[in-house]
């Protein structure tokens, strides 16, 4: 049974960490993995002519990208953070819309060469729901890749995550987590015709990896 995700309430969720997420002095920077400089770069999306980020957040890979000459959209749910990015890269060339990433994507009739997540809209939607939708919005060939940390063993599915501790106002959203062998099952049965889930270790031993999966349509 589907989650009940309460969109005005996560709304405001990610609207609070726009707040402290967003610096204006933020440089373009693209990485996968929570670890700066480490990991794979943005050579996981091709050479793609258009991409789209969904759940974009600082909008930072995003402005990487447009330096690179590509046509960089980008999609988030909270309108202080789809404010502050939409004006800080602009210059450049970057769009970025705001939008619930479900309703946003049934509705929108452009095609990307790539659609990607660095820990966002795919870690926190259904992948039931959201796959299918990426799957229509990529050109023949585009290529799809999200990243995001991997599951804690035995924990798997739907989980509640609230945000700022356990106290004070109740704010949560849900994210998703699954086997590497689940997501690529998820993705191929969407409609993609290749899928790759891995999980790349961290850069000190011991601590926790990154999830990063690749699907090609």
């Amino acid at each position: 049974m589907p989650v009940p995700h309460d969109i005005p309430a996560e709304t405001e969720l990610w609207d609070t960490y726009a707040e402290s997420a967003f610096k204006p002095e933020a440089e373009p920077s693209f990485c996968w993995t929570q670890y700066a400089g480490h990991g794979p770069g943005a050579e996981l999306l091709g050479d793609p002519e258009s991409a789209l980020e969904i759940g974009c957040g600082t909008g930072r890979a995003l402005a990487h990208l447009a330096q690179q000459g590509v046509k960089a959209s980008g999609v988030d749910l909270s309108p202080r953070m789809v404010e502050r990015a939409g004006e800080k890269w602009a210059p450049l060339g970057v769009r970025i819309e705001q939008g619930e990433i479900l309703d946003w994507l049934d509705t929108d009739e452009g095609q990307y060469g790539a659609v990607y997540s660095i820990f966002g809209a795919a870690w926190f939607t259904d992948p039931s729901r959201l796959f299918p939708l990426v799957r229509e919005r990529l050109v023949p060939g585009g290529v799809f890749v999200f990243s995001q940390p991997p599951a804690i063993p035995g924990a798997y599915g739907p989980q509640g995550m609230y945000k700022g501790g356990f106290a004070g106002k109740a704010m949560f959203t849900y994210r998703y987590s699954y086997r590497p062998a689940v997501w690529e099952r998820l993705l191929t049965r969407a409609g993609f015709g290749t899928a790759k889930a891995e999980v790349l270790g961290a850069p000190e031993p011991g601590h926790i990896g990154t999830l990063i999966v690749t699907a090609r349509a």
